[in-house]
């Protein structure tokens, strides 16, 4: 199902018209509205007050507090705590009054709204034009951004002009609040204490409590009426900064507030620093003035857009889909430091708790990697290496030894903070995930130098684990896996699931290659890892992994027509078989109206789970085989899950389901625009934004890195896109593809040559380009 409520344009996000009644729709589009610079960024709250419902949020990157655990019944290796990005100070806050009458939309009549949210240039505007209940008549227009150019700022400007046929009195008051709490508390505590509330420098300091991070709000204004400077008045108090301005205005004339805020935290300065540093940024701003402060910030997003865009000829609707999932992404991560990582919802909302997941080596990597180059995958990269202490840690916990690796399903620190026993300790196919991440670096790269540098070391962790965790059945004669979740949420404490077996498989002997491939390049680094993990000192570790990887039981099922399928786990055939196309429209999401027993006992698949095994290493199985176990198993899936429709999307294009393969693509690129599991209201889906990217580079453009090591393109337009076109960084080339009936283009933008395979012919490409007829 979806809701369409939004206009379709290529560069903008547009809403037009207003009901504050409706709840839901209006804190959807606050996610939707969200912006971010990758450091910090927050809903699209509206600037003045607001009484009807709201998710008030606004996060800075790194900044977390470990909520302790809630659950019922405690288990012996839980985590002791769910670490959570934080609801931070509202920094945008703008409170009016015209007369006694206080500017709140939710009691407002409104006759005209207008929000747009500007993916080219980032900014985020409204204007609307309302009556209050004293029958005054007002027209607004804000601007907002949090600035690109300057991690650090959030920049607003805000002007009210009144309408009325006679003159009156407005307040305008411009302020910082710290008072604020998270939504997701678990025993609904107060995450935040104030240290600081400094009236004469307009500055906030508030640290959270258990991690002692200190962030200091420094607060800058500009404000005339009619034309003329305004002063101000300072009614700062508890936690709050604020500036109140006062000024009386007749018909037609306007008041105009310019307003900078300095975000200084103690992740990137000392404490004793912070004053000066938000200071800093927000005098900088303020002597600049709004429209210097934007023209930064749109430069800044006009070098985030240069290779990121994608172009598409023909279909409006696709195209918005897929720059606002690119735009999301980019204003989520921008690689500038290594310590953050992606959050499922970023800076759109408290769901997961803002925490890395597995999304981001799945599915994210490879859009940084294409689109940023290979340093700022190389940083998503180390921050796992960083973590390795952690994941052996984690793993030490559930009873395995020997410098054995689990990476966590969620964290902050690489220590695991989820706690539900159905995914902490079973959906371990995450550290499948990390793995394949390196390995996907290395292939696409052409580069192996990250085995040396710290990818090895990962390496070694996961294979003990998957060693360790396998369990040789003797009724069998081969190793099995039992006790897990698979990708499919919607099967709980299954035995042998295919996807987690195959991948366990593959890291053993990704593994042992890595480490002869260190061995024999790189011996001087292969020394110092063997010094540090004790690789091999008690035997022969790769014989052991391979034995494991080769005896690895992968569970089969005939069909009646004969043909063989991977089965998703054992006794998935036991169940009652029926196709998700059954489900009546009026349970779906099945996930708001089954019960968690009816669900875990049905066949329905909540996202690809064999399928992204096939995914992930379709070079070893043959189109057939990926066609044969994708009319299996789609018709199965639900796709409930946001990473669902993309990989589906893929192996429908790559398996000639054309129209199922757009169809598919619609739902991840316009999931959360057109709110497909309504519940945009507590955040967008992030990662899962990256699976649309993939959808269109891997699906439709049909991009792979071969196992020549070569880059292929094999286009597969949906009918109605006249063309496609995009640009991928590329082993050192940035290559530009233009994709089109019968035809493909390509050329190094950068002049760098690369070799691209199209049909069954091998190209040179360099800055001259080369243009192939195709089909």
């Amino acid at each position: 199902m979806m809701d369409r409520r939004l206009e379709v344009d290529p560069w903008r996000i547009v809403e037009t018209g207003f009901d504050a009644a409706a709840g839901p729709d209006c804190m959807a589009s606050e996610s939707l509205f969200s912006i971010g610079n990758g450091a910090m960024g927050g809903r699209a709250n509206f600037e003045e007050f607001f009484g009807g419902r709201t998710l008030q949020g606004n996060y800075i990157g790194g900044i977390f507090y470990p909520d302790k655990t809630r659950v019922g019944w405690w288990k012996n290796g839980y985590p002791e705590y769910f670490a959570k990005v934080l609801n931070s100070a509202f920094w945008p806050g703008i409170d009016i009054y015209v007369g006694e009458e206080r500017l709140d939309l939710s009691i407002c009549r409104i006759e005209a709204f207008r929000r747009e949210l500007d993916m080219r240039r980032g900014v985020l505007s409204r204007t609307f034009t309302a009556v209050l209940p004293n029958g005054v008549k007002v027209g607004v227009k804000v601007r907002r951004i949090v600035s690109m150019a300057e991690p650090e700022l959030g920049a607003l400007s805000y002007e009210l002009t009144l309408l009325s046929e006679s003159g009156a009195e407005v307040s305008v008051t411009a302020f910082v609040e710290g008072d604020v709490r998270n939504e997701d508390a678990n025993y609904d505590e107060k995450f935040w204490e104030p240290v600081a509330l400094d009236r004469e420098s307009g500055a906030l300091t508030m640290r959270t409590k258990k991690t002692g991070f200190e962030v200091r709000w420094t607060q800058r204004t500009a404000v005339k009426a009619a034309g003329r400077p305004v002063s101000g008045r300072n009614v700062s108090e508890n936690e709050r900064i604020a500036e109140r301005f006062v000024c009386t205005l007749k018909t037609g004339e306007t008041v105009a507030l310019d307003k900078f805020v300095g975000v200084a935290s103690s992740l990137n300065h000392p404490e004793a620093e912070l004053a000066a540093a938000a200071e800093s940024v927000a005098q900088r701003a303020w002597a600049a003035g709004f429209e210097a402060v934007l023209a930064a910030h749109e430069q800044a997003w006009a070098e985030k857009w240069a290779g990121c865009d994608v172009v598409i000829e023909g279909d409006e609707a696709a195209q918005q889909g897929i720059r606002f999932c690119i735009f999301q992404l980019l204003q989520t991560y921008t690689g500038r430091d290594s310590r953050l990582n992606v959050g499922p919802k970023g800076f759109t909302g408290e769901k997961y708790g803002g925490s890395t997941y597995w999304d981001t080596e799945a599915y994210c990597l490879p859009f940084y990697l294409c689109t940023s180059g290979e340093e700022v995958a190389r940083q998503l990269l180390r921050y796992r290496y960083r973590q390795l202490p952690q994941a052996i840690g984690n793993a030490a916990k559930l009873g395995f030894k020997d410098g054995a690796a689990l990476y966590p399903m969620v964290t902050m620190t690489g220590e695991e903070c989820h706690n539900e026993w159905e995914i902490t300790f079973e959906e371990i196919h995450r550290n499948g995930a990390i793995a394949y991440a390196i390995y996907n670096f290395c292939r696409y790269t052409g580069k192996r130098d990250y085995l040396a540098e710290g990818g090895l070391e990962v390496l070694v962790g996961i294979a003990r684990f998957w060693a360790q965790r396998a369990t040789f059945s003797e009724p069998k004669g081969q190793y099995v896996i039992l006790g897990v979740t698979g990708p499919n949420e919607y099967e709980n404490n299954v035995d042998n699931n295919w996807y987690t077996n195959y991948l366990a498989a593959w890291c053993l002997r990704y593994a042992s290659e890595a480490a002869e491939y260190v061995a024999a390049q790189y011996p001087d680094d292969y020394r110092r890892i063997v010094a540090a993990t004790g690789l091999n000192a008690a035997g022969d570790e790769f014989a052991r992994w391979r034995e494991v990887a080769d005896g690895m039981f992968l569970p089969e099922w005939t069909l009646e027509d004969g043909e063989t399928v991977f089965l998703q786990q054992e006794g998935y055939m036991d169940k009652e078989q029926r196709m998700a196309a059954d489900i009546p429209a009026e349970q779906r999401p099945i996930n708001q109206h089954w019960s968690w027993d009816r669900i875990l006992r049905s066949c329905f698949i909540k996202q690809a789970d064999v399928l992204q095994g096939l995914y992930f290493f379709q070079e070893a199985f043959g189109g057939e085989t990926i066609a044969r176990h994708f009319d299996f198993y789609e018709p199965r899936t639900v796709h409930e899950s946001s990473l669902s429709p993309c990989v589906h999307s893929i192996l429908a294009s790559l398996t000639g389901r054309a129209a199922r393969a757009y169809e598919l693509y619609l739902r991840t690129a316009r999931l959360d625009l057109d709110d497909y599991n309504r519940e945009v209201h507590e955040g967008l889906h992030i990662t899962s934004m990256a699976g649309s990217w993939l959808s269109v580079v891997e699906g439709f453009g049909g991009i792979r890195v071969g196992r020549d090591g070569r880059l292929h393109v094999v286009p597969r337009l949906p009918e109605k896109w006249r063309s496609l076109a995009f640009e991928l960084h590329y082993r050192g080339a940035i290559l530009r593809f233009g994709l089109g009936t019968g035809e493909v283009r390509v050329v190094s933008v950068n002049g760098r040559p690369a070799e691209v395979v199209v049909g069954e012919r091998c190209y040179r490409v360099d800055d001259r380009g080369i243009q192939v007829k195709i089909g």
